[in-house]
Protein backbone atom coordinates (compact mmCIF):
# COMPACT_ATOMS: atom_id res chain seq x y z
CA UNK A 1 0.00 0.00 0.00
CA UNK A 2 1.96 2.85 -1.39
CA UNK A 3 1.27 6.42 0.11
CA UNK A 4 -0.27 7.59 -3.12
CA UNK A 5 -3.36 5.20 -2.52
CA UNK A 6 -3.43 6.12 1.20
CA UNK A 7 -3.23 9.84 0.42
CA UNK A 8 -6.83 9.29 -1.58
CA UNK A 9 -10.39 8.85 0.19
CA UNK A 10 -10.99 5.44 -0.59
CA UNK A 11 -13.79 3.58 0.81
CA UNK A 12 -13.79 0.02 2.67
CA UNK A 13 -16.81 -2.07 2.51
CA UNK A 14 -18.03 -3.28 5.92
CA UNK A 15 -21.27 -4.43 4.90
CA UNK A 16 -22.94 -5.75 1.89
CA UNK A 17 -26.09 -4.79 0.37
CA UNK A 18 -28.23 -7.62 1.51
CA UNK A 19 -26.71 -7.19 4.93
CA UNK A 20 -27.95 -3.31 5.06
CA UNK A 21 -31.20 -4.36 4.17
CA UNK A 22 -31.56 -6.81 6.25
CA UNK A 23 -30.70 -4.58 9.24
CA UNK A 24 -33.15 -1.96 7.90
CA UNK A 25 -35.93 -4.71 8.20
CA UNK A 26 -34.44 -5.31 12.04
CA UNK A 27 -34.43 -1.92 12.63
CA UNK A 28 -38.22 -1.35 11.38
CA UNK A 29 -39.24 -4.37 13.20
CA UNK A 30 -37.92 -4.08 16.29
CA UNK A 31 -38.78 -0.28 17.10
CA UNK A 32 -42.68 -1.24 15.76
CA UNK A 33 -42.58 -3.92 18.47
CA UNK A 34 -40.87 -2.09 21.47
CA UNK A 35 -43.16 0.89 20.71
CA UNK A 36 -46.58 -1.37 20.43
CA UNK A 37 -45.27 -3.75 22.70
CA UNK A 38 -44.46 -1.32 25.79
CA UNK A 39 -47.88 0.36 24.95
CA UNK A 40 -49.76 -2.96 25.52
CA UNK A 41 -47.31 -3.75 28.40
CA UNK A 42 -47.98 -0.14 30.22
CA UNK A 43 -51.98 -0.16 29.22
CA UNK A 44 -52.11 1.55 32.70
CA UNK A 45 -50.26 4.65 32.03
CA UNK A 46 -52.02 7.68 30.59
CA UNK A 47 -49.06 8.71 28.61
CA UNK A 48 -49.21 4.91 26.55
CA UNK A 49 -53.05 5.35 26.29
CA UNK A 50 -52.71 8.19 24.75
CA UNK A 51 -50.46 6.93 21.95
CA UNK A 52 -52.68 3.49 21.68
CA UNK A 53 -55.55 6.33 20.79
CA UNK A 54 -52.72 8.13 18.34
CA UNK A 55 -52.77 4.29 16.80
CA UNK A 56 -55.93 3.91 16.24
CA UNK A 57 -56.86 1.85 19.61
CA UNK A 58 -55.44 -0.99 21.15
CA UNK A 59 -57.25 -3.19 18.22
CA UNK A 60 -54.67 -1.87 16.01
CA UNK A 61 -51.66 -1.86 18.09
CA UNK A 62 -51.64 -5.43 18.74
CA UNK A 63 -52.24 -5.60 14.53
CA UNK A 64 -49.24 -3.37 14.14
CA UNK A 65 -47.13 -5.97 17.03
CA UNK A 66 -47.79 -8.66 15.04
CA UNK A 67 -47.30 -7.51 11.65
CA UNK A 68 -43.64 -6.44 13.15
CA UNK A 69 -43.53 -9.79 14.54
CA UNK A 70 -43.77 -11.57 11.14
CA UNK A 71 -40.88 -9.27 9.55
CA UNK A 72 -39.06 -10.06 12.06
CA UNK A 73 -39.10 -13.96 11.45
CA UNK A 74 -39.01 -13.40 8.03
CA UNK A 75 -35.37 -11.49 8.20
CA UNK A 76 -34.86 -14.41 10.48
CA UNK A 77 -35.09 -16.80 7.99
CA UNK A 78 -33.95 -14.62 5.40
CA UNK A 79 -30.23 -14.42 7.56
CA UNK A 80 -29.81 -17.76 8.22
CA UNK A 81 -30.78 -18.62 4.65
CA UNK A 82 -28.13 -16.20 3.85
CA UNK A 83 -25.64 -18.34 6.24
CA UNK A 84 -26.08 -21.61 4.90
CA UNK A 85 -25.69 -20.75 1.73
CA UNK A 86 -21.99 -18.84 2.78
CA UNK A 87 -21.60 -22.17 4.71
CA UNK A 88 -22.03 -24.14 1.48
CA UNK A 89 -19.90 -22.00 -0.52
CA UNK A 90 -16.78 -21.90 2.13
CA UNK A 91 -14.22 -24.56 2.58
CA UNK A 92 -14.98 -26.71 5.64
CA UNK A 93 -18.70 -25.96 5.68
CA UNK A 94 -20.81 -24.92 8.44
CA UNK A 95 -17.57 -25.28 11.08
CA UNK A 96 -15.97 -22.65 8.64
CA UNK A 97 -18.28 -19.88 10.44
CA UNK A 98 -17.55 -20.96 13.91
CA UNK A 99 -13.91 -20.19 13.50
CA UNK A 100 -11.35 -17.94 12.01
CA UNK A 101 -10.71 -14.28 12.02
CA UNK A 102 -14.67 -13.23 10.65
CA UNK A 103 -16.33 -15.80 12.75
CA UNK A 104 -19.18 -13.67 14.99
CA UNK A 105 -18.70 -17.14 17.33
CA UNK A 106 -17.06 -15.49 20.54
CA UNK A 107 -13.52 -16.76 21.50
CA UNK A 108 -10.54 -16.36 23.95
CA UNK A 109 -9.43 -12.82 22.19
CA UNK A 110 -12.99 -11.76 22.94
CA UNK A 111 -12.15 -11.80 26.16
CA UNK A 112 -9.04 -10.51 26.43
CA UNK A 113 -10.01 -7.55 24.42
CA UNK A 114 -12.92 -6.94 26.93
CA UNK A 115 -10.23 -6.81 29.70
CA UNK A 116 -8.33 -4.21 27.50
CA UNK A 117 -11.61 -2.48 26.29
CA UNK A 118 -11.52 -1.88 30.46
CA UNK A 119 -8.13 -0.62 30.86
CA UNK A 120 -8.06 1.70 27.97
CA UNK A 121 -11.51 3.05 29.16
CA UNK A 122 -9.71 3.62 32.35
CA UNK A 123 -6.82 4.92 30.92
CA UNK A 124 -4.78 2.50 32.11
CA UNK A 125 -3.56 1.17 28.77
CA UNK A 126 -3.61 1.38 25.04
CA UNK A 127 -6.97 0.95 22.76
CA UNK A 128 -7.21 -2.74 21.69
CA UNK A 129 -6.28 -4.26 17.98
CA UNK A 130 -9.85 -4.84 17.32
CA UNK A 131 -10.58 -7.34 14.19
CA UNK A 132 -13.45 -7.83 11.74
CA UNK A 133 -15.76 -8.33 14.87
CA UNK A 134 -15.80 -6.60 18.52
CA UNK A 135 -16.90 -8.32 21.59
CA UNK A 136 -19.90 -6.03 21.64
CA UNK A 137 -21.00 -6.90 18.50
CA UNK A 138 -21.16 -10.70 18.62
CA UNK A 139 -22.95 -10.29 21.52
CA UNK A 140 -25.42 -8.25 19.88
CA UNK A 141 -25.56 -10.68 17.29
CA UNK A 142 -26.42 -13.98 19.28
CA UNK A 143 -28.80 -11.32 21.79
CA UNK A 144 -30.74 -11.53 18.34
CA UNK A 145 -30.85 -15.20 18.11
CA UNK A 146 -31.74 -14.94 21.68
CA UNK A 147 -34.04 -12.77 21.38
CA UNK A 148 -36.34 -14.50 18.44
CA UNK A 149 -35.89 -17.75 20.10
CA UNK A 150 -37.07 -16.49 23.90
CA UNK A 151 -39.55 -13.66 23.14
CA UNK A 152 -40.57 -15.07 19.49
CA UNK A 153 -41.41 -18.62 20.94
CA UNK A 154 -43.50 -17.11 23.88
CA UNK A 155 -45.30 -14.37 21.70
CA UNK A 156 -46.45 -17.33 19.21
CA UNK A 157 -48.05 -19.12 22.32
CA UNK A 158 -49.77 -16.29 22.97
CA UNK A 159 -50.60 -15.42 19.74
CA UNK A 160 -52.27 -19.33 19.43
CA UNK A 161 -52.89 -20.24 22.59
CA UNK A 162 -55.78 -22.72 21.48
CA UNK A 163 -53.19 -24.51 19.28
CA UNK A 164 -50.53 -25.21 21.49
CA UNK A 165 -52.99 -26.33 24.31
CA UNK A 166 -54.13 -28.78 21.90
CA UNK A 167 -50.42 -29.92 21.19
CA UNK A 168 -50.48 -30.76 24.95
CA UNK A 169 -48.85 -27.84 26.43
CA UNK A 170 -50.91 -27.04 30.02
CA UNK A 171 -53.18 -24.01 30.33
CA UNK A 172 -51.08 -22.43 33.43
CA UNK A 173 -47.99 -21.82 30.78
CA UNK A 174 -49.82 -19.79 28.45
CA UNK A 175 -49.75 -17.31 31.69
CA UNK A 176 -45.71 -18.27 32.25
CA UNK A 177 -45.32 -17.53 28.54
CA UNK A 178 -47.13 -14.20 29.20
CA UNK A 179 -44.50 -13.01 31.66
CA UNK A 180 -41.71 -14.34 29.94
CA UNK A 181 -42.47 -12.39 26.94
CA UNK A 182 -43.46 -9.04 28.22
CA UNK A 183 -39.93 -9.37 31.32
CA UNK A 184 -37.55 -10.47 28.28
CA UNK A 185 -39.52 -7.63 25.90
CA UNK A 186 -38.83 -5.05 28.64
CA UNK A 187 -35.07 -6.07 29.05
CA UNK A 188 -34.35 -6.15 25.38
CA UNK A 189 -35.42 -2.66 24.76
CA UNK A 190 -33.99 -1.02 27.64
CA UNK A 191 -30.52 -3.05 26.62
CA UNK A 192 -30.52 -2.07 22.79
CA UNK A 193 -31.90 1.32 23.30
CA UNK A 194 -28.96 2.14 26.05
CA UNK A 195 -26.17 -0.17 25.95
CA UNK A 196 -25.99 -1.20 21.68
CA UNK A 197 -27.04 2.81 21.41
CA UNK A 198 -24.02 3.30 23.48
CA UNK A 199 -21.54 0.67 22.02
CA UNK A 200 -22.59 1.92 18.31
CA UNK A 201 -23.45 5.16 18.40
CA UNK A 202 -22.74 7.37 21.27
CA UNK A 203 -19.21 6.63 21.64
CA UNK A 204 -16.97 9.32 21.49
CA UNK A 205 -15.00 8.76 17.84
CA UNK A 206 -18.84 8.38 16.67
CA UNK A 207 -20.75 10.39 18.38
CA UNK A 208 -23.85 11.37 17.28
CA UNK A 209 -24.11 8.32 14.98
CA UNK A 210 -21.74 5.63 13.39
CA UNK A 211 -23.88 5.49 9.42
CA UNK A 212 -21.63 2.39 8.03
CA UNK A 213 -24.51 -0.18 8.66
CA UNK A 214 -26.80 1.85 6.62
CA UNK A 215 -23.96 3.15 3.79
CA UNK A 216 -21.69 -0.05 4.43
CA UNK A 217 -18.41 1.31 3.87
CA UNK A 218 -16.07 3.65 5.58
CA UNK A 219 -12.73 5.68 4.18
CA UNK A 220 -9.75 3.38 5.00
CA UNK A 221 -8.09 5.53 7.37
CA UNK A 222 -11.28 5.55 9.64
CA UNK A 223 -11.23 1.75 8.89
CA UNK A 224 -7.26 1.73 9.79
CA UNK A 225 -7.90 2.91 13.10
CA UNK A 226 -11.21 1.06 13.77
CA UNK A 227 -10.21 -2.21 12.91
CA UNK A 228 -6.37 -2.54 12.81
CA UNK A 229 -6.34 -6.08 13.11
CA UNK A 230 -8.57 -6.75 9.81
CA UNK A 231 -6.99 -4.22 7.78
CA UNK A 232 -3.27 -5.68 9.07
CA UNK A 233 -4.93 -9.80 7.78
CA UNK A 234 -5.98 -8.04 4.88
CA UNK A 235 -2.95 -6.63 3.55
CA UNK A 236 -1.08 -9.63 4.53
CA UNK A 237 -3.02 -11.67 2.28
CA UNK A 238 -3.30 -8.98 -0.58
CA UNK A 239 -7.06 -8.69 -0.32
CA UNK A 240 -7.43 -5.13 0.72
CA UNK A 241 -7.88 -4.22 -3.01
CA UNK A 242 -10.64 -6.25 -3.58
CA UNK A 243 -13.00 -4.33 -0.30
CA UNK A 244 -12.43 -1.17 -2.36
CA UNK A 245 -15.60 0.44 -3.00
CA UNK A 246 -16.84 3.84 -4.49
CA UNK A 247 -17.50 6.34 -1.56
CA UNK A 248 -21.41 6.43 -0.69
CA UNK A 249 -23.34 9.29 -2.79
CA UNK A 250 -25.23 11.74 -0.95
CA UNK A 251 -28.42 10.93 -1.44
CA UNK A 252 -28.11 7.52 0.60
CA UNK A 253 -25.89 9.95 3.44
CA UNK A 254 -28.67 11.97 3.91
CA UNK A 255 -31.27 8.98 4.11
CA UNK A 256 -28.97 6.99 6.74
CA UNK A 257 -28.62 10.37 8.57
CA UNK A 258 -32.59 10.83 8.83
CA UNK A 259 -33.57 7.14 9.26
CA UNK A 260 -31.14 6.81 11.85
CA UNK A 261 -31.39 9.93 13.79
CA UNK A 262 -35.05 8.72 13.62
CA UNK A 263 -34.71 5.40 14.97
CA UNK A 264 -32.23 7.24 17.73
CA UNK A 265 -34.70 9.60 19.21
CA UNK A 266 -37.73 6.93 18.48
CA UNK A 267 -35.23 4.44 21.06
CA UNK A 268 -34.39 7.22 23.05
CA UNK A 269 -38.58 8.37 23.85
CA UNK A 270 -39.23 4.66 24.48
CA UNK A 271 -36.65 4.57 27.18
CA UNK A 272 -37.17 7.74 29.01
CA UNK A 273 -41.28 6.81 29.02
CA UNK A 274 -40.38 3.02 30.71
CA UNK A 275 -38.73 4.53 33.11
CA UNK A 276 -41.68 7.06 33.87
CA UNK A 277 -43.87 4.41 33.65
CA UNK A 278 -42.34 2.42 35.67
CA UNK A 279 -42.01 5.08 38.36
CA UNK A 280 -45.47 5.85 37.87
CA UNK A 281 -47.02 2.34 38.54
CA UNK A 282 -44.38 1.93 41.59
CA UNK A 283 -45.38 4.82 43.28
Amino acid sequence: MNEEINNKKIYVERFDAYTRILHVMVVVSFLSLALTGMIIKFSGVGVFQYLSDLMGGYEVTGFIHRFAAIITFLYFFLHSSYLIKKARTREGGFFSLLKGENSLVPNKRDFIEFVQTMKWFLGMGPRPQYGRWTYWEKFDYFAVFWGIMVIGSSGLILWFPEFFTMLGIPGWFINVATIIHSDEALLAVGFIFTIHFFNTHFRPDKFPMDKVIFTGSVELDEFKEDRPREYEVLVKENKLDEKFVNAPNKTLLRAAGIFGFTALTIGLIIVVLIIYSMIFLYQ
